[in-house]
């Protein structure tokens, strides 16, 4: 499936982001400032992740069965947005049929 665009925070962890340009075949958008309306898919993400792992957990010490569990929680569960498919279910119509 082709990305059309993806929109970053101004971290510099994204310093390559020209490289992911490149990788992904997209166009790089960065946020403003303090303006999370602006990365909603990111924000929503976020607010879906603190229901199993509250702010401030140290992920360095979370269990990777425990992660692997709520990823797979978090992929199966219904979406609005992909016509209340999970994203698995919605990848899986759209890339192989």
């Amino acid at each position: 499936m082709p990305i059309h665009t993806i929109t970053l925070d101004n971290g510099s962890e994204f310093a390559d982001f020209k490289g992911i340009e490149e990788d992904l075949e997209t166009t790089v958008y960065f946020a403003d400032p303090h303006s999370p309306w602006q990365r909603g898919l990111n924000e929503n993400t976020n607010d879906i992740i603190r229901f199993f792992f509250p702010k401030g957990t140290d992920f360095s010490l979370v269990d990777e069965n425990e992660l692997i569990k709520v990823i797979h929680l978090i992929n199966s569960r219904p979406r609005k947005c992909l016509d209340f498919l999970s994203p698995l279910d919605f990848i899986s119509k759209k890339c192989c049929t």
